[in-house]
């Protein structure tokens, strides 16, 4: 796959991005770098690839033009201290990663973010921000159990009109912001302390950053979120496999390709 730059809508908002990954995600990453800078119509301020710290992942930012943020000077704990766990899994990394994710408005720098998974590549043209409203991209199902942790974080239901669960997302820093003063009022403890409390640890899907920013944002005002299908294709092969033709094939009913390496996840209706 190879990367044309397009440049940006006119009017559009400049964003930052937010990619974490780790090391397995390399051989995926350079591609989802190329794609943001070719299919996403705002102009990209900075981007911001959190990592462990790795030297391979560095170098590859170097070459890129990101900005490498060591992952352990984002939160006051590491992925070591979250213990969330069975016989048959872990998902400790997983939920790292997410609450990574949802500290990123005291990592950027613009009023925006866009946060996109290093195993997802987009393939089409992409806004975020149209007539003063949000853009969320959607599927049809989720885990019941991201909205049962919702209720416990925010004390009402989530509206899940769609789900967001879609590997990228934009974020406004001030709502998120929000958000978290508003989780923290509530229980009386930091967010990211409420939010390992509220999940039901027995369960290997307990929480998502995306279903709870999005219908966090959908609940205070319906009317200033769009909502569009992701369109998103996940692939057993490899980015570095995909010509040319193919992509473009692909991009006539995709919006975006998913090269997962992950195990055990079941699709779930949404409640």
């Amino acid at each position: 796959m190879s990367a044309t730059f397009l440049g940006h809508t006119s009017g559009s908002p400049a964003i930052d991005v937010l990619i974490p990954a780790i090391e397995k995600d390399l051989a995926t990453l350079p591609y989802v770098i190329d794609s943001l800078r070719r299919y996403v119509q705002h102009p990209i301020t900075k981007i911001y690839i959190v990592s462990p710290n790795n030297s391979r992942i560095k170098n590859l930012c170097s070459r890129k033009g990101c900005a490498f943020v060591d992952e352990t000077t984002l939160l006051p704990f590491t992925k070591k201290d979250i213990h969330y766990s069975s016989t048959r899994w872990n998902r400790s990394g997983w939920l790292y990663q997410q609450l990574l994710k949802m500290n990123g408005d005291t990592l950027c720098r613009e009023n925006y973010f866009l946060v996109i998974d290093a195993d997802t590549i987009l393939i089409r043209p992409h806004r975020f921000r149209s007539n003063g409203k949000s853009i969320f991209y959607c599927r049809n199902w989720s885990q019941p159990e991201y909205f049962r942790t919702y209720r416990k974080l925010l004390g009402t239901k989530a509206p899940s009109p769609r789900s967001f669960v879609t590997h990228y997302m934009l974020f406004e820093r001030n709502k998120l912001a929000q958000l978290k003063r508003k989780i923290e009022a509530k229980h009386g403890l930091p967010w990211y302390t409420a939010i390992l409390r509220s999940i039901n640890k027995k369960q290997q899907f307990g929480f998502s950053e995306f279903e709870t920013y999005a219908n966090y944002i959908y609940s205070e005002n319906p009317s200033a979120v769009i909502l569009k299908n992701a369109q998103n294709k996940s692939l057993k092969t490899s980015a570095s496999s995909l010509s040319k033709g193919q992509t473009t094939k692909l991009s006539k009913t995709y919006r975006s390709l998913s090269f997962h390496q992950r195990k055990g996840y079941t699709r779930t209706s949404r409640p």
